[in-house]
């Protein structure tokens, strides 16, 4: 038994998916609001999440197609993707980006100004540091999950059937 035969039609599932994306921005701007300054790869994780949410405007104003719900699970995937890659960076299991996670290459060859330069045109916030965590989860890894999660949604609607008008 899917989804759909339990009431629960593809465009449903994919506005749901879509509210998901919708609210871990908004949460991400709550965040920022409390005074969490975003790091680089934080700011990258949102995009997808952004093109998320507008897919599914386009399914509310337009109504559900594979097409419109691939591109939402294409989203969704790269958020996922983009946020297990940030949880690794802060677990310290890979190197992430050099500008947001620390260490300045041919530094052995930069004179003290240059250095300096660079020192202060560093960001403030660090890709490897946590900057809030819950059930000792951050919150790059709480949005692996829930980008999954949405993920999941995306998929179980691009498998589902939109019923023909005038049926059930």
């Amino acid at each position: 038994m899917n989804a759909y035969s339990r009431g629960f039609p593809p465009r449903q599932i994919a506005l749901t998916a879509a509210a998901g994306s919708a609210a871990l921005l908004i949460a991400a701007l709550g965040f920022q609001a409390l005074g969490y300054a975003p790091c680089e790869l934080c700011i990258l994780q949102r995009w997808p999440h952004l093109v998320a949410a507008l897919i599914g405007v386009a399914i509310w104003r337009l109504g559900w197609n594979r097409a419109l719900a691939a591109l939402g699970l294409l989203a969704a995937l790269t958020a996922t993707g983009l946020a297990i890659y940030h949880s690794g960076v802060e677990l310290k299991l890979w190197q992430g980006p050099q500008a947001c996670s620390g260490g300045v290459s041919g530094i052995a060859n930069m004179s003290t100004q240059d250095l300096l330069t660079v020192i202060e045109a560093a960001p403030m916030v660090r890709c490897s540091d946590v900057a809030w965590s819950f059930l000792g989860i951050s919150m790059a890894g709480w949005n692996a999950i829930c980008s999954a999660v949405l993920s999941a949604l995306w998929l179980t609607s691009l498998r589902g059937r939109q019923p023909v008008h005038g049926t059930a």
